[in-house]
């Protein structure tokens, strides 16, 4: 509880993006760009997960990395019980059209709380290995490893026939489909969105390096009375 209140902040942030995201990723991006149905490429969650990152690294920058991986902890419980909790709790309350076995439900929370995990923690060594280079390669490396990792161990572990071992396959990611819905050749869908989910993971990592840079400067300013 005391650490709970002594970082709050990171704390609360954590949870709300892990929460945001795990109910996000339900909506598919409702757009079209240049004839491409954004809504076979992303979900609206793809665009909220990324900051995780942000908190985990501001944590390991003002604090150091033991108090980013107890945040990280929090963050990894939250997507535990919300890829357990939300989708069926979505679906009573209307919000979205399919109901998700239980066993897919046990799968996914697997591979939601599997590639969090390590992902976050991999983010948080490598920034503390670059922390005292410029300020941008600590965050902008460890965002990049920690995203790679994520988009690999989440869509291997939710979607690869291999992993059926953790709930039954979900057919429709298992089609034939062109990658990130518009280039040649086709692959298997589930790398069509986990290449679209890479992308926007870089895509944000690169604007999160403006609050990034904000709150860093404003932490090494002195305060005055």
């Amino acid at each position: 509880m005391s650490f709970l209140l002594r970082y709050l902040p990171f704390v609360a942030a954590m949870a709300l993006v892990v929460v945001a995201s795990n109910v996000l990723v339900q909506f598919p991006l409702d757009a079209d760009l240049g004839g491409l149905s954004l809504a076979d490429v992303l979900t609206w969650g793809a665009f909220t997960y990324p900051f995780a990152f942000l908190v985990t690294d501001l944590a390991n920058r003002r604090y150091g990395p033991a108090v980013a991986r107890r945040v990280v902890f929090v963050g990894f419980m939250a997507a535990v019980a919300c890829s357990i909790v939300s989708p069926p709790l979505l679906y009573k309350l209307g919000l979205i059209e399919f109901d998700t076995a239980a066993a897919r439900l046990v799968r996914i929370a697997c591979a939601s709380g599997a590639a969090f995990l390590t992902a976050q923690l991999l983010d948080v060594a490598v920034f503390n290995r670059l922390r005292r280079q410029s300020w941008w390669r600590a965050p902008i490396f460890g965002t990049l490893a920690g995203s790679v990792l994520d988009t690999l161990v989440f869509f291997s572990v939710a979607f690869a026939p291999a992993f059926a071992f953790l709930g039954p396959n979900e057919p429709f990611a298992l089609e034939q489909a062109p990658l990130m819905g518009a280039f040649s050749p086709d692959v298997v869908r589930w790398l069509s969105w986990a290449a679209g989910d890479f992308t926007v993971k870089l895509a944000i990592a690169v604007f999160a390096l403006i609050p990034y840079r904000l709150m860093v400067l404003r932490w090494s300013r002195p305060l005055t009375a």
